[in-house]
């Protein structure tokens, strides 16, 4: 949503890092090409005009064009305005401090995703703040919205609210609150109807539902793709309601990212929730900070990290952990790993997540990018071999490898690719293992082993909970950034004129032409 923004501000700070000292001009003429492309990206002109205003101020002072690095220090001021533009130091989680059951109420235009965001944040809640949860739907307009609920809800494994032909939405609203006091419920998710555009007649049923219900949280589910719409909606709902909080949906999309940007400012409602997907579980919270991290190309460590900790199977990564710091690591490894990986959302995302390695991403999808197919390839190798051969990889002769590479649709080369990839990764668990938890954490905040090290996080992480070392060393901004990173011997590798630099290889579908 925000890589045409990012690499618009990526081209602009990358000129003024080359440049030894700064002038004023030269900071003006980079806030010049900034307000076009935030006005590009859909941000509204207000916003775009105070947020020029706030750098501008901050950047031509003498602190910034005396310093030894005015580039970075312009890219750090960039980033606190846009964190503050985002949202700032605002807690936006959701406030559940009340006697239970505590409602919590969706509002929003028809077809923004209001249904499944409540599914989405009543799973959330359930399983990971160990809430219990009942849903209910109000809209009794739209065709079948209420079987709808229902389906989500045993999708997600969230009890919902019996169906009673004929009550009015204030009538369900306060049947669905006695039902969480009866049922001992802690949340009651309310999904209210919702219009093509907004009426007083649907203004009023919402009224009438807050009267009823006296939720906690009324949360506005908006469509990021409506672009500046999206925050008018908002406006005219906040006028009318009290909205706690915006849940945007389809923010991995296409949309340019204007209504993220500007819908904090325009409205002062904070964003809590962004749907990442159509998954029941592609939802994340909103987190200014990092989102400001990923625009400007810093990566996102820690949500990286506390991805691969949700993905990770506790046994599986306390079994792995012991075999890595021992050095030993096999094929079934490996498609552990392989899989991981996928969860995660294949090589691709994890890379974006990753400080300094968006113009890396960039450069590799321009020369064919990283094929996740390849790593469906690769386990579909390794499930061709014995156990024999997983455990023990040095006996892949030629005939063994002629046999695996008939079995799973491949080739000798693809099979040879695979057993490098392997052995490179072997050699740094080795190293991981020599290292212990800090080694680890250090490996892959200071990005020392690339995917390799990336592969290996289902070892790093012994428990459900993200290691409080490997978090440590993510916020603590150790990580290079873009300018430590030799671009020019990693384009080479990746157009397959050299090997892949020191902490950069065995990267599965590097360089594949699609």
């Amino acid at each position: 949503m925000f890589e045409s923004l990012g690499d618009r501000l990526g081209v602009i700070f990358e000129g003024l890092r080359g440049r030894g000292a700064l002038e004023e001009k030269d900071v003006n003429e980079a806030m010049r090409e900034v307000r076009v492309a935030l006005l590009e990206a859909d941000v509204a002109l207000p916003v775009a005009k105070d947020f020029i205003t706030k750098v501008k101020e901050r950047a031509i002072g003498q602190e910034v064009l005396r310093s030894i690095t005015p580039g970075q220090q312009v890219v750090k001021i960039v980033h606190d305005a846009l964190v503050d533009m985002l949202g700032g130091e605002t807690d936006a989680t959701l406030n559940l401090a009340a006697a239970p059951p505590v409602a919590i109420m969706m509002v929003g235009l028809q077809g923004s995703g209001k249904t499944t965001s409540t599914a989405k944040i009543a799973l959330r809640l359930q399983k990971r703040e160990k809430k219990k949860v009942l849903m209910a739907s109000l809209d009794t307009r739209r065709p079948a919205a209420q079987e709808q609920l229902k389906i989500l809800g045993e999708q997600a494994d969230v009890k919902t609210l019996p169906i009673i032909a004929g009550q009015s939405p204030r009538d369900i609203a306060a049947r669905a609150m006695e039902a969480g006091k009866l049922g001992g419920y802690d949340i009651v998710m309310l999904d209210t109807a919702g219009r093509l555009s907004i009426d007083e007649q649907l203004m009023t049923e919402i009224a009438d539902i807050n009267v009823a219900a006296n939720p906690i949280e009324t949360l506005l589910v908006v469509d990021a793709l409506t672009g500046q719409d999206a925050v008018q909606t908002a406006e005219k709902f906040k006028a009318r309601v009290p909205v706690s909080g915006v849940v945007m949906t389809r923010i991995d999309g296409d949309a340019r990212g204007g209504a993220a940007l500007s819908m904090r400012a325009v409205t002062g409602a904070p964003i809590k929730f962004v749907g990442i997907g159509e998954k029941l579980d592609a939802l994340d919270t909103f987190e200014p900070e990092r989102m400001a991290g990923r625009i400007l190309g810093m990566g996102d460590i820690v949500s990286l990290v506390e991805k691969a900790s949700e993905e990770m199977d506790v046994e599986k990564a306390k079994k792995a952990a012991k075999k890595m710091a021992k050095g030993d690591f096999d094929m079934d490894d490996l498609a552990e790993q392989f899989k991981q990986m996928r969860n995660m959302g294949g090589m691709g995302a994890i890379l974006g997540m990753m400080p300094g390695m968006g113009k890396m991403k960039k450069m590799v999808d321009q020369a064919g990018g990283l094929d996740d197919k390849e790593i469906i390839h690769q386990e579909a190798i390794i499930s061709s071999m014995t156990k024999k051969e997983r455990k023990t990889p040095k006996l892949l002769n030629a005939s063994r490898k002629k046999r695996i590479a008939k079995g799973s649709g491949t080739s000798v080369q693809e099979i040879n690719k695979l057993i490098k990839a392997h052995r490179q990764m072997a050699d740094m668990m080795k190293k991981m293992g020599k290292g212990g938890m800090k080694g680890m954490a250090k490996q892959l905040a200071g990005m020392g082993g690339g995917a390799g090290g990336m592969g290996g996080l289902g070892g790093m992480l012994g428990g459900s909970a993200p290691d409080p070392a490997l978090l440590d060393a993510a916020k603590g901004g150790n990580a290079p950034g873009a300018e430590d990173i030799d671009f020019d011997a990693l384009n080479k590798a990746i157009s397959g004129q050299a090997p892949m630099p020191p902490g950069l290889g065995g990267l599965p579908g590097m360089g594949k032409k699609k």
